[in-house]
């Protein structure tokens, strides 16, 4: 195997650094450091504040300097706009002037226009991974050209089908977990949900399903959305519910490995969810709700699913959850859901690009 150079250009709205923001960081971080393990040069271009391990770069944010006339126009976008706009312009112009003789594919990961509007600038392969439903921003920048130059992956075959209206074939490669790291605890007796505490995500129907079955919970993650963890979680927190922060990979492994099970409730179409990846990785079997592409990882061996939205059914499964080998989850993650599968499924399409 030839060793590449890749340049990752990742979402510049948080930083790829441990504790991580969302598995979308966790995603960027664990991949460039599979890569360069397997001896590619992985260049990632990154929000500030990201690893310095990795080598990250920092997105070329300009201070864009505007008239009074301009500030005050009614189309004026906010000001987190603007600098994001034009760090993924900026970068996109440097690989368009240099990109060939620096890197030989570049790899989207970030969740902006751009990259994919402005990939028929550069001479060398891009690849973008879809790991969202579609958006208006993306969708319009694929339309850009009669023909899109951009490879796309989508992170389930869910996620690949909700955006076959516009990407005809997206190659499903799913996110993968460090099982060497992710690695099968002592069990427990308390419940466990992990995310950021965000409308979509719905912490409180956990601790409603948690409080019905009669079992404690955990609860941790980022307070991605003050308002709503103040007004929505908090006051549901006490009688058996505890928030218990946001946490490192480390401690959430460990976390993760001293429960029963691990709840997962979207109350939006789940693209992927990492979680339950690092739930099974963990040897913690998984309940929560049948949205997105929850039922493609779960099978009833370690994991069970309600009716999205149905919390009473989702308690009556917890006991049932509660009481499954986890050795079979950790062989689920180890044969399906693993960083060193992922891994593999990206260096043999880079090669494949690059050919």
């Amino acid at each position: 195997m030839n060793s590449l150079r890749i340049a990752l250009i990742a979402s510049m709205r948080f930083p790829i650094a441990d504790p991580f923001a969302g598995g979308l960081e966790a995603h960027t971080w664990a991949l460039a450091r599979a890569l360069t393990r397997r001896g590619h040069r992985v260049h990632l271009f990154a929000a500030a504040g990201s690893d310095p391990a990795l080598g990250a770069r920092e997105l070329p944010v300009r201070r864009v300097v505007l008239s009074a006339a301009a500030r005050s126009d009614t189309s004026m976008p906010g000001t987190a706009w603007m600098e994001e706009h034009h760090a993924y312009l900026g970068l996109m112009l440097e690989l368009a002037r240099d990109g060939e003789d620096r890197f030989d594919v570049v790899h989207n990961n970030s969740l902006h226009y751009l990259p994919v509007a402005m990939a028929s600038a550069l001479r060398v392969p891009v690849i973008t991974t879809l790991h969202t439903p579609p958006t208006p921003g993306l969708e319009s920048a694929i339309q850009t050209d009669d023909e899109c130059p951009v490879t796309f992956t989508a992170v389930s075959r869910f996620t690949a089908s909700s955006w076959r209206p516009t990407v005809r074939a997206a190659r499903v490669v799913r996110n993968g977990v460090d099982t060497d790291f992710w690695t099968p605890g002592p069990g427990g007796g308390d419940l466990v949900w992990s995310g950021r505490m965000v409308p979509e995500k719905a912490p409180r129907l956990a601790i409603l399903a948690a409080r019905a079955a009669g079992v404690p919970l955990l609860l941790a993650g980022p307070i991605a959305d003050r308002r709503y963890f103040q007004e929505t979680v908090e006051p549901l927190l006490g009688e058996g519910a505890t928030y218990v922060g946001h946490l490192t990979r480390r401690q959430l492994a460990a976390l993760l490995g001293t429960a029963a099970a691990v709840l997962v409730t979207p109350e939006w179409d789940e693209p992927y969810g990492l979680v339950v990846a690092e739930a099974l990785a963990c040897g913690t079997p998984v309940c929560g709700f049948d949205r997105g592409a929850l039922a493609e990882i779960l099978e009833p061996a370690h994991g069970l699913l309600a009716p999205p939205g149905d919390v009473q059914a989702l308690a009556t499964l917890i006991p049932r959850v509660m009481s499954l080998d986890h050795r079979d989850a950790r062989r689920r993650a180890v044969g399906f859901c693993s960083l060193d599968r992922m891994a593999d499924a990206y260096t043999s399409l880079y090669e494949e690009v690059t050919r």
